[in-house]
């Protein structure tokens, strides 16, 4: 990884420092940074440059799990959850408050909002659990479990004043880029769905709580093709963060963005005067550009992604596409790069290949396997 770092210009990232050695690029094998002990994490965190601390959004419990045809127990899903958060994540997508009729996955979405708000998760670090409530429905549904629990989950406001004794909230809608995919995947026009999208977050912001809005298939339409309007997307993007959200996730929903249409679309947001704190980036890894785009997005100033652990994901409404691309992988590369991710890779490795062997399925994660690899070869 490190011949990489010439060739993407990691020098218009941060500004130079002093020669200092980074652990994680002296070790065997790759681990992320060590978040067994909190308090020196803690510390190691205050010493970081901001322009040099990624944000990493979990999404593996509801994005990687909703396109699997096996039922799920809540018991794998809580526990999947409980793990991640042990690993250093700050932000967990947790579930959906959707139709059990369209998405039979996330049908106990309310019982794990329930036990979020109701048990004391240990994690290192305070943890934002967000949930997708597409429609009116869906928010009265989330609104109803929050206010049942208010008290034992924090506000934005309370955020802001350092407390992280208890979980944050946040709840979330989808938008497309295309009219085709937001016909397919929302039974209405792109209009349509940013009015109905106004009362979910307005919902959120009467909670106290963020709201996140997600735009699908940004770099390429599985019904319309490579050439979706980067133009647009900007101004679905606009109109979204107007309405109060408070972060726009661009997905690549099909993995079709390339490293120039990747640069083409950030370049029209910074152009609609979206700012990069406002903006994370969502790639799958479908044609194995997922990285490649990340390092685009870095070079641009972005630093949220999203991503799934043991490259857990599809789209049902995206024929073809493949998962998201793998925490594991993703932490890899930022760390390779000197970026600073807080994430326990071990740990995730761990988690990856444990709910790949739940779902009876590959371990879609590289660097996953290279991990306990390395690990097995060193112990044997």
């Amino acid at each position: 990884m490190a011949s990489l770092r010439p060739m993407i210009r990691l020098g218009y990232w941060r500004a130079p420092t002093p020669t200092r050695t980074i652990p994680h690029l002296r070790r065997r094998f790759a681990t992320a940074s060590d978040v067994r002990n909190p308090a020196a994490a803690a510390a190691q965190q205050q010493q970081q440059r901001p322009d040099n601390r990624v944000r990493i959004v979990e999404v593996g419990p509801r994005d990687g799990l909703q396109n699997e045809k096996k039922s799920i127990p809540l018991a794998t899903k809580l526990e999947l959850i409980e793990r991640l958060a042990r690993t250093g994540v700050s932000f967990i997508e947790a579930g959906s408050f959707v139709s059990p009729k369209w998405v039979p996955q996330m049908d106990n979405s309310s019982e794990i909002l329930e036990h979020i708000l109701t048990t004391k998760i240990p994690s290192p670090i305070p943890i934002t659990y967000s949930f997708l409530a597409p429609n009116a429905k869906g928010v009265a549904n989330a609104t109803a479990l929050l206010q049942q629990h208010r008290g034992t989950f924090l506000t934005q406001a309370e955020s802001f004043t350092g407390a992280s004794d208890k979980p944050a909230m946040e709840l979330a809608v989808f938008a497309a880029a295309t009219e085709s995919f937001s016909k397919k995947n929302l039974n209405c026009d792109i209009a349509t769905s940013l009015e109905r999208f106004r009362d979910v977050i307005q919902g959120a912001k009467q909670l106290g709580i963020r709201a996140r809005a997600y735009i699908s298939v940004v770099l390429g339409c599985p019904f319309e093709g490579y050439d979706v309007d980067p133009h647009r997307v900007a101004e679905i993007a606009t109109s979204l963060l107007e309405m109060g959200a408070d972060e726009i996730s661009l997905g690549d929903t099909t993995g079709m963005g390339t490293a120039p249409r990747t640069q083409e679309l950030l370049r029209c947001m910074t152009a609609a005067g979206i700012r990069n704190e406002d903006i994370a980036m969502h790639f799958h890894d479908t044609y194995g550009q997922a990285l490649v785009n990340t390092a685009i997005s870095l070079e641009r100033g972005i630093r949220t992604f999203d991503s799934s652990v043991g490259g857990l994901g599809g789209c049902p409404y995206s024929p073809g596409a493949t998962g998201n691309v793998a925490t594991e992988n993703m932490v890899y590369f930022l760390e390779s790069l000197g970026m600073e991710t807080g994430i326990d890779l071990d740990a995730m490795a761990d988690i990856g290949q444990w709910i790949s062997a739940e779902l009876g399925r590959p371990n879609d994660s590289a660097v996953g396997k290279a991990v306990l690899g390395a690990r097995q070869a060193a112990s044997s």
